[in-house]
């Protein structure tokens, strides 16, 4: 997670929300890692976990990426929540709770639907004060 946090602060230095995603390989490798780039790149989906897991995908020649964790700062949106289902990864951890759009234990739980075929491990709140205080700080300054 202090990865992914510093990975965020990132972001927040390009004028983006400051979330940042790191992914690892099933050794515990990170493997790739991604802020959010939409104000930089004007695109609504390039949020730090899409971002994260294209990367990835492209480097393997696969979507697939089973064995894979995804660790970032932010309870995933459902957007976030759906891709990390799709691409079958075998866990998600994150930092901050998101009670405005968190879609794995705030708003809804996409990726523990047993209605789908791919359901990932989650942990959440890790290091929540600290994943959730960049994102204070970054909005206090824009109020």
């Amino acid at each position: 997670m202090r990865e992914a946090i510093a990975v965020a602060r990132t972001a927040s230095a390009a004028g983006d929300v400051p979330i940042g995603a790191v992914l690892l390989d099933a050794s515990g490798t990170v493997v790739a890692t991604a802020a959010n780039e939409r104000e930089q790149t004007h695109d609504p989906t390039a949020h730090a976990e899409v971002l994260v897991l294209r990367r990835r995908a492209a480097e393997l020649g696969s979507w697939h990426l089973d064995g894979h964790t995804l660790v970032v700062t932010l309870e995933p949106c459902t957007m976030c929540a759906g891709a990390s289902v799709l691409a079958r990864l075998d866990r998600i951890v994150f930092g901050a709770y998101d009670p405005k759009a968190g879609a794995i234990a705030s708003l809804w739980d996409v990726v523990r639907d047993p209605r789908l075929n791919h359901r990932p491990a989650v942990v959440g709140g890790i290091l929540a004060d600290e994943c959730g205080a960049l994102l204070e700080e970054f909005f206090a300054d824009k109020r």
